[in-house]
């Protein structure tokens, strides 16, 4: 399209692309790029420092002067900004955590008070008839 005169802007009007994508499709069409190559922005951490973080997670918070063992958002980001100079908002902590071929838990919220029997008796004997009751069940149902 082109060698037919048509500017990049044209075409990308015509085929309903953007015209950053027509200069790609160009570059690539001119050997100056290949279509297997990994698009988007590299890697802020280097494979090296990828691997000492995971070391660094591995050895636990609490081990690094955090108060607990939980690893969230803000103290990896907190890690590695201290360690690398590198500045990631937490909520992208869970890429950084892709990368490293780890998934991102959330920690289950339970009181520290809870009673485990007391919750697997009453999920199995109450919440089945306040389940097949028609309404929310009586007051009785809901009493220890």
């Amino acid at each position: 399209m082109m060698d037919q005169g048509l500017s990049p802007t044209q075409i990308a009007r015509q085929l309903g692309v953007a015209r950053l994508t027509v200069y790609r499709w160009k570059s690539r069409g001119q050997g100056k790029g290949a279509s297997n190559q990994p698009t988007g922005r590299k890697p802020a951490l280097a494979a090296q420092q990828r691997r000492q973080l995971e070391r660094i997670l591995e050895r636990g918070a609490i081990r690094y002067g955090f108060p607990t063992e939980v690893w969230t958002g803000k103290p990896i980001a907190q890690v590695i900004r201290e360690r690398f100079g590198v500045v990631y908002h937490f909520k992208s902590i869970p890429y950084v955590l892709h990368l490293l071929g780890w998934s991102w838990q959330k920690p289950q919220k339970k009181a520290l008070e809870r009673d485990e029997q007391a919750v697997a008796h009453w999920i199995r004997y109450r919440w089945p008839r306040i389940k097949k009751s028609s309404g929310a069940g009586s007051d009785d149902d809901f009493r220890g």
